[in-house]
């Protein structure tokens, strides 16, 4: 009875291991809905046929913008900001212009 009594008051009986069983749960628990996540990203991450094939298709490199790039000039370039949400867009870039 003294032995029941001292364990029931004992800190570590208390707190301490209440709190590693959430730790150590909550670990596996975590990681089971993790894995259902990653389970449900898989099922919707299929892409359409068509679409896959018009990727396919439709190649653009690095290269081959940067072929498009490279006889551009930018000699007479203008940097024109865009509109403040107070200002009006339209009449401000065509003064800018």
């Amino acid at each position: 009875m003294v032995g029941m009594r001292a364990l029931r008051k004992s800190k570590t009986l208390q707190y301490g291991v209440p709190m590693m069983l959430l730790i150590i749960g909550g670990s596996f628990g975590l990681r089971e809905f993790a894995q259902i996540r990653y389970d449900a990203q898989k099922l919707h991450s299929k892409i359409d046929p068509a679409l896959a094939e018009r990727i396919k298709k439709n190649k653009v490199t690095l290269e081959s913008e940067y072929e498009k790039l490279k006889d551009a000039n930018f000699d007479d370039w203008k940097n024109i900001r865009g509109p403040r949400p107070w200002e009006d867009s339209k009449s401000l870039q065509e003064q800018k212009r």
